[in-house]
């Protein structure tokens, strides 16, 4: 994981959205004792002559809310992903709909639609072949 931004350099949305992933991630792999450490590890990785300080703070307070509202994300996911539980779901897949849901009903400064590009991309970078489609499809019946 390296950051693309210099110490001075707003990172854009997008970055910021694939940082949040890449730790969100971290929690199908982790107790909720141990993210805390992963969380401490994954910024120190990043001195800060990397990462802005307003960058570090999004990135860190968005994970924080969006585990804060996991288990009612999930909740939504498994509602509206018919035949398929979240254990079923590939990992990569499951965390992008997981950030994109909190976007869409958590985030007033996200609009849906950006919620559901962003997250189609994330998933065509992280995902397996069918996971654009698939996330398009879950994420468009959560919208209507």
């Amino acid at each position: 994981m390296t950051m693309k931004c210099l110490k001075g350099t707003i990172m854009t949305r997008r970055e910021l959205r694939e940082e949040i992933f890449k730790l969100l991630f971290l929690v199908e792999f982790y107790s909720k004792d141990e993210m805390e450490e992963q969380v401490k590890s994954y910024f120190e990785e990043f001195p800060e002559k990397e990462i802005s300080e307003e960058d570090h703070a999004y990135i860190e307070t968005k994970y924080e809310n969006i585990c804060a509202v996991l288990p009612e994300i999930d909740a939504i996911l498994e509602t509206y992903s018919k035949g398929w539980k979240l254990s079923r779901m590939g990992k990569a897949e499951l965390t992008i709909l997981r950030l994109a849901v909190y976007e869409m009903k958590y985030d007033e400064d996200i609009p849906m639609g950006v919620a559901i590009n962003e997250a189609v991309e994330l998933a065509k970078i992280f995902g397996g072949e069918e996971a654009p489609g698939f996330v398009n499809g879950v994420l468009a019946k959560i919208a209507k």
